[in-house]
């Protein structure tokens, strides 16, 4: 039996009704509602200009937009869940008004952050300490039956940096995931993406060592997102800053892509959209991000 029919790989999921075809990668832009978020452009200070970038990013081709108020770059300062929800609702609610049909995933690791984005109108919660910093995460996403995007980090965005400590990172990532896939099919939920969390708790060798063993992933028959956009292991191998970036993030976006990527989650929506109708190209598919 071919190994593509022996294992069945999830290539759906049910956002608010709507099932998004994965077996065509897509693209997720990111829309920072933060002072402080490390790349610089996409940081948007009101909700006007989240809304400005948001029709930017669903006029290049963006399948989702990540909507986040809590800066995770290393070393970012702690905010209250009020502040954070404060940010958040008002682009959230002027995003669902004015582009009804886009998909919405919000970036908070707190649960109540993120039922008050769903009710409000978001499709997915992507949570990048994959339910460790807050215990109710699990729960919540069961209860509001939504996509979860499962991402792999250790520690806190505040001392991540202090626990890129690993024996074997690809296993003991790949063992992370395999039990908290366990723990939310257990409390029947559906659609899990997963996330290595590229840079998160990782040194840039470490994050290169993922990247090259990322189809490994594909045992856990789930979709894989790629956060790699402008990221220090980029700018710090090639010498710059993030706003130099753009080009790099492109290569390892297509390395991703042919690792597995289900999802690019992009500052730069055009580049990635072009990306991935090349790579579909170059595998005799048609091109539908």
């Amino acid at each position: 039996m071919a190994k593509d029919t022996f294992f069945q790989k999830k290539t759906t999921v049910n956002a608010g009704g709507k099932l998004i075809d994965l077996g065509t990668p897509k693209v997720m832009g990111i829309i920072n509602v933060t002072p402080d978020s490390f790349f610089a452009g996409s940081r948007k200070q009101g909700t006007s200009d989240a809304v400005f970038m948001a029709e930017k990013m669903v006029n290049e081709g963006a399948g989702f937009l990540d909507i986040g108020a809590y800066s995770s770059r290393p070393g970012a300062a702690d905010i209250a869940a009020e502040e954070e929800t404060e940010r958040l609702l008002p682009v959230v609610e002027a995003v669902v008004k004015a582009f009804p049909e886009a998909v919405l995933s919000v970036d908070t690791f707190r649960s109540a952050v993120a039922e008050v984005a769903i009710k409000a109108g978001a499709h997915l919660i992507n949570d990048i300490s994959g339910g460790e910093l807050d215990e109710q995460m699990f729960a919540t996403v069961a209860r509001l039956q939504v996509p979860y995007i499962l991402m792999h980090m250790k520690g806190t965005p505040q001392n991540m940096q202090e626990q890129a400590q690993y024996e074997d990172v690809f296993g003991e990532v790949f063992d992370y995931f395999a039990a908290k896939v366990y723990r939310l099919k257990q409390l029947h939920v559906h659609d899990v993406i997963l996330d290595p969390g590229f840079g998160f708790a990782k040194t840039r060798e470490q994050s290169f060592q993922l990247l090259q063993q990322m189809q490994g992933f594909e045992l856990l028959n789930l979709p894989v997102l790629a956060g790699i956009s402008r990221k220090k292991m980029i700018y710090k191998t090639l010498g710059g800053t993030a706003e130099t970036a753009l080009n790099g993030t492109t290569v390892l976006n297509t390395m991703a892509l042919l690792n597995g990527a289900s999802i690019l989650r992009v500052h730069d929506v055009k580049e990635a959209v072009e990306a991935v109708r090349l790579f579909l190209a170059y595998r005799g598919k048609e091109a539908d991000c």
